[in-house]
This record gives structure tokens, sequence and C-alpha cells, in this order.
């Protein structure tokens, strides 16, 4: 196969986009977790777990974004406007979560810390499935017209299979999470945490096998390049390799692997929904002839070398910075007076 700007601008994209979901989606986990915990010691701890990180996670999705409106405009226009209330809603969900954050320690009333508890849950869980419920749209196919626009509503975004695709990420987020939180807490709460993860793994396992029959039943597409490459069925096998390790460390105490082991099972599930959606950028249904493809949808072969030239410039500098930060704020979260 012959790789060419357009294929190497999809790869970029994707790994924008997995960066995203392993950085941010650690913490939205622990988020959709953070009620389980009772009390307002255990809250502080879960949400300082997460309080250097969090705003630099999201970074991973702006860029996402702008490096998907600069190399595939079509593309960014049709989603933004076709999706424009389900990304509205995820937006305002993210916002008003990080509002959360900031506001639960301002006041010491418990009415007060309970309502942002309540608040930053219910955003990191809305916020979750809301991107799964996006990534199953696109992977489903939206209605398109022949010049390319949107021609449902918000409502038929809503259909069966988006939705199992949303559930499936916030188990996804949840179990994430929950590793993450071991790797950051000690003593009661670490323990504590530790018997929350094979639940949590359970439930993605549950989830992810459904959704997996739904898709080989009622979306064939996703499986083509598959059938035409079998060596690529090793990313199936990887990821669940990845998932079955995880209690394996976690029971040996070595809780970063645990939490490799769960980045791994991000990036295998973020590579097989990348090819299996490839060429198609958003496929339209029910006339995939209408679809967007990274050729028919992309910026000029001009535009795309300049500005590949610029990401291989900019991404390093994102990644040093990514990890400049989780290794200056590395090891056990400690309460002191600058805590949330």
């Amino acid at each position: 196969m012959h790789i060419d700007l357009n294929m190497i601008w999809f790869g970029l994209v994707g790994i924008l986009f997995t960066g995203y979901a392993i950085l941010d989606g650690f913490d939205l986990g622990v988020g959709a977790l953070h009620l389980l915990t009772k009390t307002d010691d255990e809250r502080r701890i879960m949400l300082n777990s997460i309080g250097p990180v969090w705003d630099g996670n999201e970074v991973w999705l702006v860029t996402g974004g702008g490096a998907l409106f600069a190399a595939f405009p079509s593309v960014y226009a049709t989603v933004f406007s076709g999706f424009y209330l389900a990304i509205f809603l995820l937006l305002f969900a993210l916002i008003f979560r990080a509002v959360a954050i900031e506001f639960r320690s301002k006041q010491p009333m418990k009415w007060w810390r309970t309502m942002w508890d309540i608040s930053f849950s219910v955003g990191s869980i809305f916020s979750s499935f809301l991107i799964g419920v996006v990534l199953g749209n696109v992977a489903w196919g939206i209605p398109l017209t022949a010049d390319h626009e949107y021609a449902g509503n918000f409502l038929s975004l809503l259909h069966p299979y988006a939705l199992l695709i949303g559930l499936t990420t916030v188990a996804l987020f949840m179990m994430h999470g929950a590793i993450y939180a071991v790797m950051k807490t000690e003593g009661a709460l670490h323990d504590k945490i530790s018997s929350w993860v094979n639940n949590a793994i359970i439930f993605f396992i549950i989830c992810y096998a459904t959704a997996t029959m739904a898709t080989l039943l009622y979306v064939p597409h996703m499986t083509v390049y598959f059938k035409q490459h079998p060596v690529l069925f090793t990313l199936a096998f990887v990821n669940m390799l990845a998932i079955a390790n995880i209690p394996r460390e976690i029971q040996k105490g070595r809780d970063f692997f645990a939490f490799l082991s769960s980045c791994a099972a991000v990036i295998t599930l973020m590579a097989i929904f990348g090819i299996g959606v490839f060429p198609n950028m958003v496929v339209s249904n029910p006339n995939p002839e209408y679809s967007l493809t990274i050729y028919n949808s992309a910026s000029s072969a001009k535009t795309l070398k300049i500005m590949l030239n610029i990401a291989l410039m900019g991404i390093p500098l994102v990644l040093a910075y990514t990890v400049s930060i989780y290794w200056i704020f590395r090891g056990k979260v400690k309460l002191d007076k600058m805590s949330y």
C-alpha cells in the first residue's frame, strides 16, 4: 500500500485524538467514580490526583480539532454542523466540570461541596457518554446529501448503536480512571479503589463484547480491512492481553504497569476504530457514495505538506510538555493547604 500525505494526516489526527482518549479519559473516569468515595478528604484526594493535569489533558482535544480543521476542512464543517447540539452539550459538560473542580473548595459548607461533587461526577459521565455517541455515529454512518451536508437532526444521532458505544466509552474511562486513581493514592483509599478495578473491568468487558457483536452484525463496513488483512487481528489480541494483564499487575502491587496496560488497551481500541473507518472520515448512511474520505475532504497537497512540517515541530513540543508535567507531579497525592 502506497502511503501518501492524506494517509499520514489521517494517522496524525488519530494520534492526537488517541492522546486525548488516554489522558482526558482517565480524569473523566476519576470524575465518574468520584461519588463512590464518601468522606471529604477522600473526594479531595480524588480531585487532587487529576488537579495538576486535567486542563492540560484537554489541550489534546483542541489540538486534534485544529488538525482536523486544517487537514480535512470538509469533515470539520460536516461534523461540527451536523453534531452541533451534541458538541455544544459536550463542551458545556466539560466547562461545567471544570467549574466544579475550581469552585468546590471555595466554601466549607457540606451542601456546597456536595453540589459541586455531583456536578463534577455528572459532567464527567455525560462528557464520556457524548464522546462515545459521536464515535458511534462516525462508525455507523450519518445521512449526508450530495453536497456533504448533514440531513438528519439531533434525535437521529441517538440510535441504539450510538448509545451502546456511548455506554462502552463510559465503562472504558471508568476502568482507566480507577487504575489511575489506584496509582495516585495510598492507604485505605488505595485499597478501596483497588477493589473497584475488577468491577470496572467486568463492566467494560460486558459493554465491549456487546458492542463488538453489534458491530459485526450491523456495521459490516468496519470489518472490511480486517478481512482483507488478517494480520490486523493482532491488535484485538494485544487489546485482550492488555486488559487481562491489569488485574495481575494490581494484585502484585505494580500500579504503574497496570496503568500502562490500560493505556495500551485504549491505544489498541482507537487503532481498531481507525482501521475500521479507513479510508472514510465520515460514512454516509444510507448513501455510501456521499461519504467523506481522506481524499475528497482533504486540503490541497501543498497545504498538507506545509502543515506536516509544522506538525513535526509542534507535536514533539506538546509531548515534551505533557511528559514534563507528569514527571513534576509524579508520586502519591497528599493533602496540604494548596489542595482543592
